[in-house]
C-alpha cells in the first residue's frame, strides 16, 4: 500500500477505504489503517482510524471485532477526553449502540454483561447530557431478544416516550425497529403503517429502506396484499445483494420466495451468497440465515425434490433433504447457544416456529425468471370410490358424460376408463370410444387407430360413428400435411354417410360429424391455395353445408350447436383469406358467441384470440382489447399456459398503447408467469419480462424494472427476439441504472446497446445512446470516457443533420473539459463551436419553426457559456484574468437574455433567467447600478405577463415566484455590501 506520512492522507485514505464494498478486504485495510496511523504519533489520528475501523467491522459480517477497538477508544476517552474532537466524542457515544447490539448477537457474551453494558451505556449518556431515548431502545431490544415480552413493552413505550436528541436513531431505522416489534406481536396493519415513510423513501439511511422492505414482505403477504410484497422483494433484494453485513434481510428474501412458490429463485439466491453459510462472526444473522435455509429445503422436499441437487455450504454437493437436515441442525445448535446464554428458551421457540412455516399463497409471480420445480399436481376427473379400487362402470359413465357435452377432460376420462378396463371384457361399443378417444389424443398420429374404432363401431351395430371416426382418421391425415391424401379419404364416407342419413340409416350427430371433417380439410386445402378462388369457393360450399345440415335443429345437442359455431368461425376463416377483413371479424365474433351460448366458451378463446388479431390490424384497438379480456374469460381454468401467455402479453401490449401502464404491467407479469410454466421462458418468457420491464419504467418503479430487466437479457437473442428488442432493453436498463445512481453500470449497458445500433442503417438510435452514454460516463466520474462518448455522439448527430444534438454534445464536451487537464481554452473552444453551429443552421433553416427551435437552442447555448465561464474564473487566482473571464461571462449572458427576448412571451422564464445570472455578475464586478437595473427589469417583465401567483401552485407560478424572490434578493446586494 502507499505510504501514509501524514494526517490529512490517512484521512483520504479512509475515506478511500469507506466506499469500498463491504466484506474483509475492507476489514483488512482498516486493520492496515489503524497501524500507519499509530506511526503518526497524532492521538487523533489513532482515534479516528480505530472509529474507522468499527464503522467496517459494524457493516461486515465480521462484527464480533468490534468490541477490541471499541474498548481501546472508551479507555482512551477515560484517559485523556481532550484528545477527542468534538465529531469524535459525539461517534463514541454513538458507537455504544452498535457494540450492545453486537453483545446481543454473540452467545459468547454473557447475559449479565450485557445488562451491565446497557447500565454503562445509561450512565455515560446521563453524564453526555443526552436523552434516555437511545438507551431504552437497547433496552427493548435486550428484553425482546430473551423473550421477556413485559418488560420489552414498558422498554418500548418509554423509548417512544423519551425525546429524540442526537444520540437517538434515525428516524428510518427508529421506525425500522418500531415497526419490526409490532409485526412481531401480530399486529401487521400498524407495523406497515410505521414503515411507510421508509418505505416511500421518505426517510433514508446506508441500511435503510433494505431493511424495512425484507421485513414488511410476510407482513404484507398475510394481510393479501401481494402486488406490494412483489414489489417490495424486487425493489429490496437488489439493495441488499451487494451488501456482505446484510444476511439476516437477504434471509427474509429467501424466506419470502420459500413461501410463495417461488423456490426456484430462492435457490439462485443461495446461489449467489456461498459465504453464509460459513461466515461466524455475527452468529444471529447466521442461526436467521440457516433456519431460512432449513425452510426452504423442506419445501423442496415436501414438493418431491428431495433429491435435487442445491447450492450449499462449500466443499462438497448437497441434496435439498441432506441441506434440510445440516441446516435445521446448526440452527438450533445457535439457538441453543443463545438460550443457554439468556435463560429462556424463546431464541429456539423463535427459529422452530420460522422453520415450520407453510406457504402464504401457492403462487406469487415476481416477473424475473424462475421457473417452478415441479408442476402442480393433476386433478382427477374421477373420484376414485373408498375401496382404493377403479370403478368401471363409474369411470364409463363420466367419460361419456364428458365427451358427450364436449366438457374438457373426456380425452383424459376414457384414458383413466381404459386403464381399469386393461384386463376386463369390454363389449365393441366401450372399446370403440376408447380407440376414437385415444385416437384423439394423437393429433396426426391418430390416422390408424381412428380406422380401429371405426371397425369397433361397426361391429357394435353404428355404421354411422363408423363413418364418422373415418371421416376424423382423414382430417389428422390433413394435419400431417397430407390434405389431398386427406380430401381422397373423407369422400368415400362423406357419400356414404348422406346417403345413410337418407336412408334414416344413422342420425344427423354422425351425418354432421363426417360434413364437418370434409369442410375442415377443404378449409385447411384453402389455406395452402394462396387465395385459390376455386378453392375457397368449395371450402366455403362445404362449411354453408354444415349450417345447412344441422342449423336450427340442435335443440339440446351440444354437439350440434357447437357444429353451427364451429361453422360461423370457418366463414370468417374464409373471409379472412380472401381478403374480407371485415366480414372475417364480424364471423369470427358470431361463432365465439355461439359457443358462449351453448355453454362451451372454452371454444370461444381460440376465436376470440383471432378476432383481436383482426381487430388489433384493423386499427380497432377498442375490440381487439374486448376480445382479449373476453378469450381469458371464457378459457377460465380450462386454458393451457402457452394460450394464456400468449393472450396476457397482447393485452398488455393493447392496454399499455392507450397508456394504462400499471394495468400493462400487470398483464405483461401474468404473460411472464404462464410462460415459465410453460416451459417457454426463453422464448415467449424473455419478451414478456421484456415488455414487463418497460412498463415498470413507466411508472418510474426504477428498482422493480431493473431486475425485470436484467432477469430478461441473458435470453433474449437476435435470432428469436431481434436485435431491436435488446437494444431497447439495454436503453431501458440504461435509464433505470442511472436513476438510481448506478452511472457505470447505465453507461456500460447504453454503450453495448449503441454497439448493435452502430451496424443499422438508420444512425438515429445509436448517436441517442452514444449521447447518453456520455451523460452517464460523466456522471461516474469517468470524464475522458465521457468525452469520447460524446464526440462520437456529435460525430453522429452531424452525419444526421441533427443541430440540436450536435450542439448539446459539444455543449457537454465544454463543461467535461472545463474539469479537465486542458480546462478553460478547450471548454471555451467547444462552446465557441457550438454558438457557431447555431448560427449556422438558424441561418440555414428550411421554416420558420425551425428558425425559432435554433433561436432557443443558441439562447441557451449563450447562457451555458456564460454559466462555464463564471465557473472557470471562481476558480481561477484573482487579479486581471478573473476580471476579463467574469466580463466575458457577462457578454454571453447578455447575449443570452437578448436571444431569448427576441423569441416573447415563450422564451420569458428563459430570458428573465439569463437576466438574474448577468445581474449577479454584474454584482461581483462592482456595478450595484446594472445589476438592479436588470432585477427591476425582470420584476417589470412579470407585472407585464400578469404573473399574479395562484392557489393550484402549478409549476409556472413556482417559477415566477422563484424569480421574483431571487430578483428582490438582487435589489438588496447594494445596500447590504460594506463600502
Amino acid at each position: 500500500m502507499t505510504e501514509i506520512t501524514d494526517f490529512d492522507a490517512l484521512r483520504e485514505a479512509m475515506a478511500e477505504n469507506s466506499g469500498q464494498p463491504e466484506g474483509p478486504a475492507r476489514n483488512a485495510r482498516a486493520e492496515e489503517l489503524l497501524t500507519a496511523a499509530e506511526k503518526l504519533n497524532v492521538p487523533l489520528a489513532v482515534i479516528e482510524a480505530l472509529g474507522h475501523q468499527l464503522k467496517v467491522y459494524n457493516y461486515s459480517s465480521e462484527k464480533g471485532k468490534m468490541f477490541v477497538p471499541f474498548a481501546r477508544l472508551l479507555r482512551m476517552w477515560d484517559e485523556r477526553p481532550e484528545d477527542f474532537d468534538e465529531y469524535e466524542t459525539h461517534s463514541l457515544h454513538w458507537v455504544f449502540k452498535w457494540v450492545s447490539a453486537g453483545m446481543l448477537d454473540q452467545p459468547h457474551v454473557p447475559l449479565a454483561s450485557i445488562e451491565k453494558w446497557l447500565g454503562e451505556m445509561e450512565h455515560r449518556y446521563r453524564l453526555a447530557g443526552y436523552s434516555e431515548r437511545a438507551v431504552r431502545s437497547a433496552e427493548h431490544s435486550v428484553a425482546a431478544h430473551v423473550g421477556d415480552l413485559a418488560r420489552a413493552e414498558r422498554a418500548y413505550a418509554a423509548w417512544l416516550a423519551a425525546d429524540r436528541d442526537s444520540m437517538a436513531d434515525c428516524h428510518a431505522c427508529e421506525l425500522h425497529g418500531q415497526g419490526w416489534w409490532q409485526a412481531e406481536r401480530g399486529r401487521d396493519a400498524q407495523a406497515l403503517e410505521l414503515w411507510g415513510p421508509v418505505l416511500e423513501g421518505e426517510y433514508t439511511c446506508a441500511h435503510e429502506p433494505h431493511t424495512a422492505l425484507a421485513s414488511s414482505l410476510l407482513p404484507l403477504l398475510r394481510l393479501g396484499r401481494e402486488e406490494e410484497a412483489r414489489a417490495g422483494h424486487l425493489r429490496g433484494f437488489r439493495l441488499v445483494r451487494s451488501m456482505e453485513s446484510m444476511r439476516g434481510a437477504y434471509a427474509e428474501h429467501v424466506e419470502f420466495c420459500a413461501l410463495t412458490g417461488n423456490e426456484a429463485r430462492g435457490l439462485e439466491l443461495l446461489a449467489e451468497r456461498p459465504a453464509y453459510f460459513t461466515d461466524d462472526g455475527q452468529p444471529q444473522s447466521k442461526l436467521d440465515f440457516m433456519s431460512v435455509v432449513a425452510l426452504l429445503m423442506d419445501r423442496l422436499t415436501v414438493l418431491g425434490l428431495g433429491d435435487r441437487q442445491v447450492p450449499g455450504p462449500p466443499g462438497r454437493e448437497w441434496t435439498a433433504r441432506e441441506l434440510a437436515a445440516h441446516a435445521r441442525e446448526v440452527a438450533l445448535a445457535l439457538a441453543a447457544r443463545f438460550d443457554e446464554r439468556n435463560g429462556t428458551t424463546h431464541v429456539s421457540e423463535r427459529a422452530r416456529a420460522r422453520m415450520a412455516r407453510q406457504p402464504l399463497v401457492d403462487r406469487l409471480p415476481l416477473g424475473v425468471r424462475s421457473v417452478r420445480p415441479v408442476p402442480p399436481p393433476a386433478r382427477p376427473t374421477v373420484a376414485v370410490p373408498d375401496t382404493g379400487q377403479p370403478d368401471l362402470p363409474a369411470l364409463l359413465a363420466e367419460a361419456r358424460r364428458l365427451s358427450d357435452t364436449l366438457r374438457p377432460g373426456a380425452v383424459e376420462a376414457w384414458a383413466a376408463a381404459a386403464e381399469a378396463a386393461e384386463d376386463t371384457a369390454l363389449d365393441p361399443r366401450d372399446r370403440a370410444e376408447m380407440a376414437d378417444h385415444e385416437a384423439m389424443s394423437l393429433g396426426p398420429e391418430g390416422a390408424e387407430l381412428f380406422e380401429r374404432a371405426a371397425g369397433l363401431y361397426a361391429e357394435a351395430g353404428d355404421p354411422g360413428e363408423a363413418l364418422a371416426a373415418r371421416a376424423r382418421g382423414a382430417y389428422v391425415r390433413a394435419l400431417a400435411g397430407d390434405v389431398e391424401g386427406a380430401l381422397a379419404a373423407v369422400t368415400g364416407p362423406y357419400d356414404e354417410v348422406l346417403a345413410l342419413y337418407a336412408a334414416d340409416g344413422t342420425g344427423i350427430r354422425q351425418t354432421a360429424s363426417v360434413v364437418m371433417s370434409r369442410a375442415r380439410i377443404l378449409t385447411r386445402r384453402a389455406h395452402g391455395g394462396e387465395g385459390d378462388g376455386a378453392a375457397l369457393a368449395e371450402a366455403e360450399a362445404a362449411v354453408r353445408e354444415v349450417l345447412a345440415l344441422v342449423e336450427g335443429r340442435a335443440g339440446e345437442d351440444v354437439r350440434l350447436a357447437a357444429r353451427v359455431a364451429e361453422s360461423r368461425a370457418m366463414l370468417g376463416e374464409l373471409a379472412g383469406l380472401a381478403g374480407d377483413l371485415h366480414r372475417a371479424a364480424e364471423l369470427f365474433a358470431r361463432g365465439a358467441a355461439a359457443f358462449v351460448a351453448a355453454g362451451l366458451p372454452w371454444f370461444a378463446v381460440e376465436y376470440e384470440a383471432r378476432l383481436a388479431s383482426l381487430a388489433h390490424h384493423l386499427g380497432d384497438t377498442a375490440e381487439a382489447e374486448r376480445a382479449l379480456r373476453a378469450a381469458l374469460e371464457h378459457g377460465g381454468a380450462y386454458l393451457e399456459a402457452p394460450g394464456r401467455a400468449q393472450l396476457h402479453l397482447q393485452l398488455a401490449e393493447v392496454v399499455g398503447g392507450r397508456g394504462e401502464a400499471a394495468e400493462a404491467a400487470r398483464h405483461a407479469l401474468e404473460a411472464a408467469h404462464w410462460a415459465d410454466e410453460a416451459g417457454e421462458s426463453a422464448t415467449l418468457g424473455a419478451w414478456a419480462r421484456q415488455q414487463l420491464g418497460g412498463f415498470l419504467l413507466r411508472q418510474g418503479r426504477w428498482a422493480e424494472a431493473a431486475e425485470v430487466l436484467e432477469s430478461a437479457l441473458p435470453e433474449l437473442t437476435a435470432e428469436t427476439h431481434g436485435e431491436g428488442v435488446i437494444v431497447q432493453t439495454r436503453w431501458w436498463l440504461g435509464d433505470c441504472l442511472s436513476e438510481l445512481g448506478e452511472h457505470r453500470a447505465a453507461a456500460e449497458r447504453r454503450l453495448q446497446a449503441a454497439e448493435i445500433a452502430r451496424h443499422w442503417p438508420e444512425q438515429h438510435d445509436h448517436a441517442t445512446l452514444a449521447h447518453l452514454a456520455g451523460e452517464s460516463l460523466g456522471q461516474a466520474g469517468l470524464p475522458a470516457e465521457a468525452d469520447r462518448a460524446y464526440a462520437r455522439a456529435g460525430d453522429l448527430w452531424r452525419e444526421l443533420g441533427n443541430t440540436h444534438g450536435l450542439i448539446r454534445s459539444l455543449r457537454a464536451r465544454a463543461w467535461l473539459a472545463l474539469r479537465a487537464a486542458a480546462g478553460l481554452e478547450e471548454a471555451r473552444g467547444l462552446m465557441a463551436d457550438a454558438v457557431r453551429e447555431c448560427e449556422a443552421a438558424r441561418e440555414a433553416a428550411a421554416d420558420e419553426e425551425s428558425r425559432q427551435q435554433l433561436v432557443a437552442e443558441l439562447g441557451h447555448t449563450q447562457r451555458q457559456f456564460g454559466d462555464l465561464l463564471a465557473r472557470s474564473a471562481a476558480e481561477e487566482d484573482a487579479g486581471g484574468t478573473l476580471v476579463e473571464v467574469l466580463e466575458e461571462a457577462l457578454a454571453h449572458l447578455v447575449r443570452s437574455a437578448e436571444v431569448f427576448a427576441s423569441l416573447g412571451e415563450g422564451a420569458l422564464h428563459s430570458r428573465t433567467g439569463a437576466e438574474l445570472a448577468a445581474g449577479r455578475l454584474e454584482a461581483d464586478l462592482g456595478r450595484p447600478a446594472d445589476a438592479v437595473a436588470r432585477a427591476r427589469a425582470v420584476l417589470a417583465a412579470y407585472e407585464a405577463h400578469g404573473g399574479e401567483e395562484t392557489a393550484d401552485g402549478d409549476g409556472e407560478d413556482e417559477v415566477v415566484r422563484a424569480r421574483r424572490a431571487e430578483a428582490q434578493q438582487l435589489l438588496r446586494l447594494p445596500a447590504e455590501r460594506p463600502d
